[in-house]
């Protein structure tokens, strides 16, 4: 009987509800009826518990949330960066290196983006000037690179975006020195003086990380859409013709439908296929 297949979401909502967690388990079970492949999961409410996962899991999804990415003294901190750390340190192990051992693959996804964006250096994580709330198109940074996550989306393509902070200024040496890749930006905006944030990175072959929801399904955002609340900022923000036109982007099978179906099940399937690949030693298989 095949092992199954251990999947940790490091939930960082600090108990405040939301649409995201649903939406990840969700898509985890739908990954695991397509393809057929015993599925074990576990949540660690990091922020509320400081509950940590170790690396006995073999992917990692690490939630949005709300709140600030800025640094802190709150206990879970440090050792959620220490957990990030391990991660990239087994990947670069000899271990790995040599076949004795898989690699570990990890999602970022907004709050946590915006963490690990921070810890590692990439660039100035900053507060904006307003929420930035709704469904708007996410623009390519280099043309020249070639992204599998986002293979069978559009050139741009929409996504949910939900955050009060934003990665911007990036640092090119250090950049360089880790060897990320930058991805997207935030649509552009010609009317506004203002420097537009980093929206997708590949932090290394195992870890990626998105500012925006690629969980995020309709069902979700028109529910959170449909709030008074929600409503009310969108429409001062925006007006309520950005507003409509949200709502009507929801259904849109061109949009976060199909962002929703891409980007997480092609990583979950990435993983999966490298995690459970026969180790080859020479010309034979263990």
């Amino acid at each position: 009987m095949q092992k199954p297949l251990k999947i940790a979401i490091l939930d960082m909502y600090n108990n405040v509800a939301g649409e995201g967690m649903r939406c990840i388990i969700s898509l985890v079970n739908e990954f695991q009826e397509r393809e057929q492949i015993p599925i074990e999961t576990t949540i660690f409410n990091v922020r509320a518990n400081n509950e940590i996962p170790d690396l006995s899991f073999d992917i990692f999804i690490s939630t949005g949330g709300p709140g600030s990415p800025l640094p802190s003294e709150d206990a879970w901190e440090k050792p959620y960066f220490d957990f990030i750390d391990s991660v990239f340190a087994h990947n670069n192990s000899e271990e790995v290196k040599y076949g004795e051992n898989t690699k570990k693959y990890l999602f970022l996804i907004c709050h946590s983006f915006q963490l690990v964006s921070r810890h590692l250096g990439i660039g100035k994580v900053t507060k904006r000037r307003g929420t930035s709330f709704g469904v708007f198109p996410v623009n390519q940074i280099d043309k020249g690179i070639k992204e599998t996550l986002f293979d069978g989306l559009p050139e741009p393509f929409y996504v949910v975006d939900s955050r009060d902070y934003q990665l911007v200024s990036p640092n090119k040496k250090r950049i360089k020195e880790l060897g990320v890749t930058l991805l997207r930006m935030e649509k552009e905006r010609p009317h506004v003086n203002l420097e537009r944030a980093i929206m997708a990175i590949r932090y290394s072959e195992e870890v990626f990380g998105t500012q925006f929801h690629p969980e995020a399904d309709a069902i979700g955002m028109l529910k959170l859409l449909s709030s008074d609340e929600k409503k009310k900022a969108v429409i001062k923000t925006h007006g309520l013709e950005k507003y409509n036109d949200m709502i009507d982007k929801l259904d849109d099978p061109d949009k976060i439908l199909l962002t929703e179906s891409i980007i997480i099940p092609k990583f979950l399937k990435k993983a999966t296929t490298s995690i459970l690949r026969p180790i080859s030693v020479g010309s034979h298989s263990l």
